[in-house]
C-alpha cells in the first residue's frame, strides 16, 4: 500500500533515513561516489528537506521503499529521492512508487529525476517510465549523473 509519509511524524522521519542510508549506500558503490546527498542528511534536515514522501509498506507498516518530490517552478515536478530496501529489489516497489507520483500529478507537464549514470537499475527503471535523458555532467571526477525530463 502507498501512502504518504509526514515529515512530522518523527518515527517517519527515522524510518525514512535509516532507508535512506541502506539504499543509497548501494546507490553510492554502485557509482562509485560516497558523497551523495542523501547519505549526508541528519533526521534534522531529513525533517526540514521540505520534499513530499510517498512510501510503500507492507502489511505489518514496515517501509519497503520510498520517493520524494518536489516542485520548484511552476508546471514541473522533480523526484528528489527514489529508495527501496535492498531486500525488496525487484518486486516493483520502485516502478508502483513513480506510477503513484505520475498519476497522483496527472496534470504536471514536466518531471524531472537524475541518477548516477553507473546506475544501470535506475537508468533502466526511468527509461521504462518515458523518462528521456536530458543532460549529462560530471559531479566529480570521472563521477556522471544523467538528468531525465519526462513530459505529459
Amino acid at each position: 500500500m502507498i501512502i504518504e509519509l509526514l515529515l512530522d511524524h518523527e518515527d517517519t522521519v527515522h524510518q525514512i533515513w535509516r532507508l535512506q542510508q541502506v539504499a543509497y549506500r548501494l546507490e553510492a558503490e554502485r557509482i562509485g561516489f560516497s558523497d551523495i546527498p542523501p547519505l549526508l542528511d541528519t533526521y534534522e534536515t531529513l525533517s526540514q528537506c521540505g520534499e513530499r514522501f510517498f512510501g510503500e509498506v507492507d502489511e505489518d507498516g514496515e517501509l519497503q521503499g520510498a520517493i520524494a518530490i518536489i516542485s520548484e517552478t511552476a508546471g514541473t515536478m522533480t523526484i528528489t529521492r527514489m529508495m527501496v530496501q535492498p531486500a525488496c529489489f525487484r518486486k516493483g516497489i520502485a516502478g508502483r512508487l513513480i506510477q503513484h507520483v505520475l498519476d497522483y500529478h496527472v496534470d504536471t507537464p514536466l518531471f524531472i529525476v537524475s541518477t548516477g549514470t553507473r546506475n544501470v537499475p535506475a537508468f533502466t527503471l526511468y527509461l521504462k517510465f518515458g523518462f528521456i535523458p536530458f543532460d549529462t555532467y560530471e559531479v566529480a571526477p570521472e563521477i556522471e549523473l544523467t538528468t531525465f525530463h519526462r513530459h505529459q
